[in-house]
């Protein structure tokens, strides 16, 4: 009897993942004719947006590769929190443009809250970055993509109160094929005065209930037995049907009990 272990997840920085390229788990590799590359930074809330931008490009005809050097689309998806990573992702950047001056065109671009943060340095001053995109941006990377390829300077760093990608369907990354985040919100209302998150990340908003479940039965399907509940304040988590009801939060534990039902075996 095998019941999938669900565990909400903290914000922390696991430092043996930071700069981690993204490469997709997959037993049957399919081909596609232009490659895109992804290395994130910061906490768990980035690796899990790098795979609904990765299910994002797949769709538009990108494969990951993990050699950046023969990447169409190279990605940092990055963090404000620490200098560190800022003075890493800087560093990153200027590697990738001595590249790109042999390969003109491949595209850079930067995704995630120092995207947010630093937009007009980065694009105008620093010239360092063809594309930049902030957490809520996510869908419109085709577009941004296209005017990026006809020379211009493509930017969305507009935040966003209803935006969840509970409709998109993450493309794991290489991992251990067992345990697998999945994010139930995002944002933060807390405004601590030493955070960015809520500027950078925007104000809460919560996934609902039913694409929650959903996905973590497809992952049960696929084998995996881990289910890690991913936010930036995952005890925050409040959704309401409006259509049926009630309303559904980690303090009555609704998610924990309809998924735990789900996947009894």
């Amino acid at each position: 009897m095998t019941k999938t272990a669900l565990v909400a997840d903290q914000k922390g920085h696991d430092e043996m993942r930071q700069g981690e390229a993204y490469t997709a788990l997959s037993d049957k590799p399919v081909e596609f004719n232009r490659k895109f590359y992804i290395e994130s930074y910061g906490c768990a809330m980035n690796f899990s947006d790098s795979e609904i931008v990765a299910s994002i490009l797949n769709g538009e005809g990108f494969g990951a590769t993990r050699n950046y050097k023969e990447a169409d689309l190279v990605f940092l998806n990055t963090c404000s929190i620490r200098e560190k990573a800022e003075q890493t992702v800087r560093k990153r950047l200027t590697e990738f443009k001595k590249i790109k001056r042999t390969r003109p065109g491949m595209l850079i671009g930067m995704l995630g809250c120092m995207a947010e943060r630093l937009k007009s340095k980065l694009l105008e001053e620093e010239k360092l970055v063809d594309i930049v995109v902030g957490p809520d941006g996510y869908r419109t990377l085709p577009a941004l993509i296209s005017e990026a390829e006809g020379g211009q300077k493509a930017v969305n760093v507009l935040l966003s109160r209803e935006e969840t990608y509970a409709d998109i369907s993450p493309i794991r990354l290489d991992s251990n094929g067992v345990s697998a985040f999945v994010s139930i919100m995002r944002g933060c209302n807390n405004m601590c005065s030493f955070c960015v998150v809520p500027f950078t990340r925007g104000r809460e908003r919560s996934r609902d209930a039913d694409s929650i479940v959903r996905e973590s039965e497809a992952l049960f399907n696929d084998g995996y037995r881990e289910v890690i509940l991913l936010g930036q304040n995952v005890d925050s988590y409040y959704w309401l049907d409006e259509k049926s009801g009630p309303d559904i939060s980690l303090a009555t534990r609704s998610v924990f009990y309809f998924s735990s039902q789900r996947y009894h075996r």
